[in-house]
């Protein structure tokens, strides 16, 4: 295992052709499997969980959740790639350091750090709202999701977990695949994380 492209669901993927990472196991986040099939999958709202395991699609999906609906959802419904989301590497004190306010995005950087991927991309961590995608998600609107006019999700949780994952997986390398005009946090830049203009990925 080599490449892993952990895709999140910022309106930056929007027209990124995955076909062209063919060479990589998708790791993705929520409602991707509407649209595409990868190897793994991390949910952890219930509802999101719920929709997921009820797409005949991810049967053959390793579908990641919280530890205390795991025994539902594999002992119960017997969906049979359900796992555990990997336990944090580290022990904090703060609010952002406890495992229930981690959520799908920062657990699925952590599954393709925990699974061992020595390459692996970011697409579609997009992180912020902008003037013409206050809710920057493309699925936002539809069912599970909030709508357009909801107020912006502040990513501060969101940069503070990944940064944790690169610092406690020095060894491998992690890319930031996202538009020109996109800032790298300062808590990301780091020795083994860099950035990738999205262009050459676009249809």
């Amino acid at each position: 295992m080599i490449n892993a492209l952990v895709i999140g669901n910022g309106e930056s993927r929007r027209n990124v052709d995955l076909s062209k990472f063919s060479d990589h196991t998708l790791i993705g986040c929520n409602a991707i499997h509407r649209d595409h099939t990868v190897e793994h999958l991390v949910c952890c709202d219930r509802r999101m969980a719920e929709e997921a395991i009820n797409n005949p699609d991810t049967a053959d999906t390793n579908i990641y959740v919280r530890d205390d609906w795991w025994r539902y959802y594999f002992k119960i419904r017997k969906h049979k790639n359900t796992k555990t989301v990997p336990e944090l590497p580290y022990k904090g004190e703060r609010k952002p350091d406890q495992p229930l306010h981690w959520g799908s995005g920062g657990y699925a950087v952590l599954v393709a750090a925990s699974l061992g991927f020595k390459n692996i991309n970011l697409l579609g961590f997009d992180l912020y709202s902008t003037p013409s995608h206050k809710v920057n998600n493309i699925y936002k609107g539809t069912e599970n999701y909030s709508k357009h006019e909801a107020r912006p999700v502040d990513p501060s949780f969101w940069i503070y977990q990944i940064a944790k994952v690169f610092q406690y997986y020095p060894s491998q390398n992690f890319k930031i695949i996202n538009d020109a005009s996109w800032k790298m946090p300062k808590e990301w830049q780091r020795l083994n994380v860099s950035f990738e203009n999205i262009s050459q990925y676009t249809s």
